[in-house]
């Protein structure tokens, strides 16, 4: 085996980026687990170095996680990768694709301009007409533009209006002066995730309710299961994540009495549950991928 170093940007002790380090490290000879949290961009020298590793001086990069919570601050993590994809290093997927799916409202004008049905959604920054948007579909998720499995997002039931001007003000105050609210779907127990290898469909799972939970996420105790999708939700996926151009991406879908609808397509989940929940390898999968785009 002639040894390359190929490198994994994630985070380090999470499930996904320690085992695709580890099938990293079989098939190409090193183990490289970087944390874009710990880079130096240096440029005058013209290099991106996080610890020992040069990012410059790799063979190729894939990037799982650019952060253990979604940020702004992710935005800057990705231009200095964007640096070291313009010095020639394969990087999948590419940094400029990947930053336009970490803003919710980024990934949504995307969505919507390709005829994607998503649930009733909302974005304004003016308090009174997100208190109107509350009023109008009864019940709302109010998003923050910045998270993953369901952090920062508050569950808001149209009641008394001072009541709901208040947790809309708060949480305008915590961070979110671009409000985005979404109607909440009434969906069976779970939806799904459905993950692509660059337009490839791998497979699909299930994300399970914990009971007295209102979203599916793992971090509200969901649990994996399996699903196998039928072709109409795979083609709906597959024209979900086609204007992204990711190279692995997973789509989370819900079945409703209207039809299937898309909530969002991620620039890097879909790693553990098509593993726990489809039984899929994955990790093999990507890895001997990332082999042959090499060559």
């Amino acid at each position: 085996m002639t040894e390359r170093k190929v490198a994994v940007v994630g985070t380090p002790g999470g499930w996904s980026s320690e085992a695709l380090a580890d099938s990293f490290a079989e098939r190409f000879g090193s183990r490289i687990l970087l944390d874009l949290g710990q880079a130096v961009f240096d440029v005058h020298e013209g290099t991106v170095r996080v610890g020992e590793w040069d990012l410059c001086a790799l063979d190729g990069i894939w990037v799982k996680k650019a952060g253990s919570r979604y940020s702004a601050h992710l935005l800057d993590r990705l231009e200095m990768l964007r640096y070291v994809a313009l010095r020639g290093v394969p990087i999948f997927s590419h940094p400029e694709r990947i930053l336009r799916l970490l803003d919710r409202l980024s990934c949504t004008v995307t969505l919507a301009a390709h005829g994607i049905p998503m649930p009733p959604t909302r974005v304004t920054e003016d308090l009174g007409r997100a208190v109107d948007a509350i009023r109008d579909y009864g019940e709302a998720v109010l998003k923050p533009l910045y998270s993953t499995k369901a952090r920062g997002m508050e569950l808001v039931r149209w009641s008394d209006e001072t009541q709901v001007r208040a947790v809309v003000e708060g949480f305008r105050s915590a961070g979110n002066p671009v409000m985005y609210l979404q109607k909440r779907i009434d969906i069976p127990l779970q939806d799904h995730g459905l993950v692509f290898l660059r337009g490839d469909f791998l497979g699909g799972y299930a994300r399970v309710r914990n009971s007295g939970a209102w979203n599916t996420t793992i971090h509200s105790g969901g649990k994996y299961a399996t699903y196998d999708p039928p072709g109409e939700i795979i083609d709906l996926a597959r024209r979900a994540q086609a204007p992204f151009g990711l190279d692995f991406t997973s789509v989370d879908v819900a079945e409703t009495p209207d039809g299937p609808i898309v909530f969002e397509v991620s620039a890097f989940g879909g790693f553990r549950g098509l593993t726990e929940g489809a039984g899929v390898d994955v990790l093999g999968l990507v890895t001997g991928q990332v082999e042959d785009w090499l060559r």
